[in-house]
């Protein structure tokens, strides 16, 4: 296997496999389904295309100016000196003290996301997005051959700059199966372009460590390295059968059937597990009063998720971290010394705002009355067990007729929110909330602003 010079391209072997074509026919080469863009650091490149003055320069994208937050974004000129999605500011500006700290701007990245969007689509539709920075675009027909998957991924990075700017570089990968297409992408970071076709996967994927994977973060690592697979060899080794009982799951199953490189896509019956929104508060807000309306809030945002996305929850989560003297507490990832707390609750399936606030309210005022909890600095919400439309149940004493009812208020509410803003129809407890958390843009979620 060789690389290309300028490209990344994963270049095929002479006995290229693909498509055979009819008796006697020559061999097409090595054919690709999709093609995956991957914005490089995205939130911090739209910050020195709006500035001028940035480009060129070590930045950091910031949910708040403090230095007991982390990055959220960085650009490349400060990943040379290390610093990272997640790195404490205090440290970055340690390990680069010329760093310049800007506070994210959701609703441009929000705008420019469009303008890329708009990019893909003058060069074949966007399939699904991903994310913010990520979109799959599904290749037919002659775009399916290596060499014009190529020029297709030359053509996508030339239109996003273009469109959204010289500083919107991108990272395309081009694979038989979307999952790979993510490989590629990753693989030569910034302005790469990548094609991992049938041929060079063995030895493609036997340089990748196994957190390479999309999926595999430290916790799943840790669990196969005490299985004793440390390697992507030990890895690919496995046995389907095997690979479905490491994971405990069916992903296990589908990930050794992506690996070779099949092309399927995610059973209909696959929906979200869980719906969850954090905040970490600015001091103002660090009173049990402030914070239960900003818990209020991230429920508000959850609960228009849930019914957006047709899902009822069977359960209801709420964490709570508690800012505490700096050697009375473990420091969490965001450099705040705290302790903890959280509480769950079972449900009727429901996507009632009513029923929802009712059981958040008993999980708030089952939190410990201790003077620590007195000063809450984090919170979180989580819906889980979700349901989706076609297998939902009627409670006990339910009628379709009034759950009918009630859903259509609902989806009125939400189409009010959606259009003039999320507090336009609101519980009167939020108003405490209007300014604090936000709309946050997570990396691995479609950007919805409500």
């Amino acid at each position: 296997m060789s690389q290309g010079p300028k490209t990344g391209m994963m270049l095929p072997r002479p006995n290229t496999g693909g498509n055979p074509g009819p008796p006697g026919a020559t061999s097409p080469g090595p054919e690709l389904n999709w093609l995956f863009v991957d914005l490089n650091s995205y939130f911090a490149s739209v910050e020195q295309q709006v500035r001028p003055e940035l480009r060129g320069r070590p930045i950091g994208v910031v949910p708040m100016l403090a230095d007991t937050t982390v990055l959220i974004a960085a650009s490349y000129e400060a990943k040379a000196f290390g610093c990272r999605t997640g790195t404490v500011v205090a440290d970055a500006k340690r390990m680069c003290p010329g760093i310049e700290l800007v506070e994210a701007r959701h609703e441009i990245y929000v705008e420019y996301h469009h303008k890329v969007v708009e990019a893909v689509e003058s060069c074949l539709p966007v399939t699904a997005v991903c994310s913010i920075d990520e979109m799959a675009c599904r290749l037919m027909g002659r775009e399916r051959p290596l060499l014009a998957a190529l020029d297709l991924g030359r053509r996508v990075k030339t239109r996003i700059r273009e469109i959204a700017g010289e500083m919107l570089r991108s990272s395309v990968g081009l694979a038989t199966n979307r999952y790979l297409a993510k490989i590629a992408s990753d693989i030569e970071k910034p302005d790469g372009l990548v094609a991992l076709p049938i041929d060079v996967l063995p030895e493609a994927l036997s340089r990748l460590s196994l957190r390479d994977l999309p999926g595999v973060g430290a916790r799943t690592e840790k669990r196969l390295n005490e299985r004793g697979i440390t390697s992507m060899d030990q890895l690919m080794a496995l046995e389907l059968e095997e690979m479905g009982q490491l994971w405990g799951s069916v992903w296990g199953e589908r990930l050794w059937h992506w690996l070779r490189g099949e092309d399927f896509e995610m059973s209909e019956t696959d929906h979200l597990k869980s719906i969850s929104h954090s905040h970490v508060l600015a001091p103002e807000m660090r009173t049990r009063e402030k914070a239960w309306a900003v818990a209020h809030k991230l429920l508000h945002k959850a609960a228009m998720r849930l019914r957006s996305h047709g899902l009822w929850a069977a359960s209801i989560g709420l964490s709570v971290g508690y800012g505490v003297p700096r050697d009375a507490g473990p420091v969490s990832s965001f450099g705040v010394p705290t302790r903890g707390w959280r509480g769950e609750t079972r449900l009727t399936e429901c996507q009632d705002n009513q029923i929802l606030i009712q059981a958040l309210r008993h999980l708030w005022d089952s939190q410990p009355r201790t003077a620590e909890s007195a000063s809450p600095y984090f919170v979180g919400v989580q819906l889980g067990g979700l349901v989706p439309d076609r297998l939902h149940n009627l409670g006990l004493f339910d009628s379709l007729e009034e759950e009918q009812s009630r859903a259509k208020l609902l989806e009125a509410m939400d189409q009010l929110n959606q259009k003039y803003g999320m507090m336009t129809v609101a519980p009167a407890t939020m108003i405490t909330a209007y300014k604090a958390a936000p709309t946050r843009i997570a990396f691995h979620s479609i950007p919805d602003l409500f």
